[in-house]
């Protein structure tokens, strides 16, 4: 409850203060939360159906919101996590059999990248960004893939719904997927602005760059960190 109230209140600042402007949503859609509490995405529903494909970056140690999708609509789930930790708490689960996973992330471009594991032992995600919560001297060497690469292998050519939890490297992959022209119907992004010192105005140039190649803000999560995107097209 103490740590709710306190979100609650951090929130109401960011509010009065102007500091969320940038996250105004301006496309309507019918939208529900997917996960639990503190781990998942607003999604709109009504344009999922068995035969939706969903592209999931980032597990972690937590899967409520790839199984909620699955259990509500019975459609292929595509998960994807470098992390050691991840790879072996995922290899521990009995998995759905809709759900599919592979040990590569993705990034701006193919190949393999020192990948940063945290400092505090007791947390899962690492990064390919060099932040205050990785330790640049314990760092493993892992797959990345492009967008473009991941679909290529896959037989894809259409995503119905891109969720992204990759602890700062969402800046670098947007600007590559756009720059694709990939078929995308929605983009859930977790913004790690507060990775960077100009994290605010790289996160408004990547939604405006997002708007600029037709993906409106249906959805923002309580915390202001989960931004749900929709093909202005698509309803």
């Amino acid at each position: 409850m103490k740590h709710g109230f306190r979100v609650k209140i951090k929130n109401f600042i960011l509010k009065v203060t102007g500091k969320v402007r940038h996250f105004k949503k301006t496309k309507r859609c019918k939208y529900v939360w997917y996960g639990d509490t503190y781990v998942g995405f607003y999604v709109c529903p009504d344009l999922l159906d068995e035969k939706s494909i969903i592209y999931s970056f980032g597990i972690g140690e937590d899967m409520s919101f790839d199984n909620a999708i699955i259990e509500k609509h019975g459609c292929h789930v595509f998960g994807f996590d470098p992390t050691p930790k991840s790879i072996n708490w995922i290899n521990s689960q009995k998995v759905n059999e809709k759900f599919h996973f592979y040990t590569f992330g993705i990034s701006n471009k193919s190949g393999f990248v020192d990948f940063f594991l945290p400092k505090n032992p007791e947390y899962v995600s690492g990064s390919l960004i060099d932040t205050k919560n990785v330790d640049t001297a314990a760092k493993v060497n892992v797959v990345m893939k492009s967008l473009e690469d991941i679909m290529n292998k896959l037989n894809h050519k259409h995503i119905d719904v891109l969720k992204m939890d990759i602890e700062g490297s969402e800046y670098d992959v947007i600007e590559n997927i756009l720059s694709s022209k990939i078929s995308i119907t929605q983009i859930l992004i977790e913004f790690h602005d507060r990775f960077f010192e100009n994290g605010t105005l790289k996160t408004k140039q990547a939604i405006q760059k997002l708007n600029d190649h037709g993906y409106e803000i249906y959805a923002v999560s309580d915390s202001f960190e989960e931004i749900s995107f929709i093909n202005k097209n698509a309803i």
